[in-house]
Order: structure tokens, then C-alpha cells, then sequence
């Protein structure tokens, strides 16, 4: 079963390969991603973060709330301070909270009982066991100057993968030790972890390091990266091609 509902302001899809899912247990995923959405989405005036960056007192923070500064401020250190969700003055999560709620999300399918599925929120992506006939997933790298075309497909399994890039969401992410630097040079970079919210929190972090990014990945043990700068020129991490299919 397969299904893509537009929700947090990007498609989600969600793929069971199990003849015992029901649409109740895809329904569920959804249901979980409208909560996160209305809790840590800034452009909603209602939600938690937008009453915090209002002066919600902490005292009054959710559970889930706290957790996400906490994994922020973590992030935050170990990336040299080039994560961070304070933007001006206001607290914006959005580079953290996405990886983790399909992290959460992957979490309730395999509480379910479920092995072979994926959930894709907005091109970052988390693959379990394996697609219909017993095969590996196979994931696309999109092509940052055309995104139509595919540059790299990848076999993973049991892996999460995240894409941090201007050529979809515009200038979304920002150098926070100089916010004039416009990270005009690095186009694209694919991050590849054990799960999706390492993937995606290191993704961008490593994208607000321009091109030293791909260095940082580099010297992470168990994640591998692809970088695609504005030259058109690709860089990957040493265990990247392990990933490419047809390598």
C-alpha cells in the first residue's frame, strides 16, 4: 500500500510492503505528521513554537518541545555551532524536527509489526527491509540545476537519507557563524546515516559549512555523503559508491 498526503507544506508518502496493512495504519502516520505539523510549524500563529517565540513561558513547553531543543542544542555542539535553530532572534526547529518525526513515524510502522516500508517526507527518506519482490530500495539523488533528472541512484536499506539544497525550498538554511554568506557554492548535499534524523540534522549542518561540509561527513563514522557544487563538480566521501547502483 502506498499512499502521499501534502502535509507540514511538502508531500509524504508512505509505502507498506505487507499484505496485512490496513488504511488505518497508514492513516495513523498521517495523523501523527498533522500533530508535529501543528506543534512546530512557524507559519501556523497557534502552534507551540510560534507561542514560544511569543514568550511561552518553558514552564509550559511540551514534552516533545523539550526534547527537540535538547536534541538541537546536542546537534548544535557537535557540529561546531553551525547548527542552530535561533534565526534572528527567533527560534526556528524546522532543521531538526523533520527527520526526527519521520524517525517517529517509522517508529509506530514497526510497532505495528511492519519490516518492508519507506516514509519520504519531502525527499528525505527512510527505507526498511525491502521493495516488492524480495529487492533493495532504490533511492534517487535529484539533479540540483534540473530536478527532474536523477543524478545518482542508490541501493539502501535500513538506512535513512536526507538532501539539503536551496533548488527546492529557496534559501531555507543559513551559515549561523556568518548569516551574510549566501552557501551560494554547494548546490546540493546528500547525506547518508543509520537513520533519517542523523542523516537530516547533519545534513544541514554540513550544508551551513559550504564546502567543508563534505569533510565533516567524511570524518563521521557510519555516514557517507554526495555534494554537488555550483561548478557542476561532484564530491563524495570515501563510502559513497558503495551505495551507488550499477557502480
Amino acid at each position: 500500500m502506498k499512499e502521499t498526503k501534502l502535509i507540514m507544506g511538502m508531500p509524504i508518502t508512505i509505502k507498506v510492503n505487507d499484505p496485512k496493512v490496513k488504511v488505518k495504519d497508514i492513516a495513523d502516520l498521517f495523523s501523527y505528521f498533522r500533530k508535529v505539523d501543528n506543534r512546530f510549524s512557524t507559519y501556523k500563529k497557534k502552534s507551540e513554537i510560534s507561542q514560544i517565540n511569543q514568550g511561552l513561558p518553558k514552564t509550559k513547553w511540551s514534552r516533545e518541545m523539550k526534547d527537540i531543543f535538547a536534541l538541537a542544542d546536542e546537534t548544535k555542539q557537535l557540529t561546531n555551532g553551525y547548527f542552530n535553530i535561533n534565526h534572528g532572534g527567533k527560534i526556528d526547529p524546522s532543521g531538526i524536527v523533520k527527520g526526527w518525526a519521520i524517525y517517529n513515524a517509522v517508529r509506530l510502522l514497526k510497532g505495528k509489526g511492519f519490516k518492508d516500508f519507506y516514509v519520504d517526507a519531502g525527499g528525505d527518506i527512510q527505507v526498511s527491509g525491502s521493495d516488492e519482490g524480495n529487492k533493495p530500495w532504490t533511492v534517487g539523488i535529484r539533479n540540483p540545476f534540473n530536478i527532474e533528472k536523477i543524478i545518482k541512484s542508490l541501493i539502501i536499506s535500513d538506512r535513512g537519507i536526507a538532501t539539503s539544497g536551496a533548488y527546492i525550498r529557496g534559501d531555507h538554511i543559513y551559515n549561523p557563524k556568518d548569516p551574510s554568506d549566501k552557501l551560494a557554492q554547494v548546490k546540493s548535499l546528500t547525506v547518508i546515516g543509520p537513520n533519517v534524523y542523523e542523516a537530516d540534522r547533519f545534513a544541514t549542518a554540513a550544508y551551513a559549512m559550504g564546502t567543508e561540509g563534505i569533510n565533516f561527513i567524511e570524518s563521521m563514522p557510519d555516514f557517507e555523503a554526495y555534494m554537488v557544487t555550483a561548478d557542476h563538480m561532484a564530491t563524495y566521501t570515501s563510502g559513497f559508491k558503495g551505495y551507488v547502483k550499477n557502480a
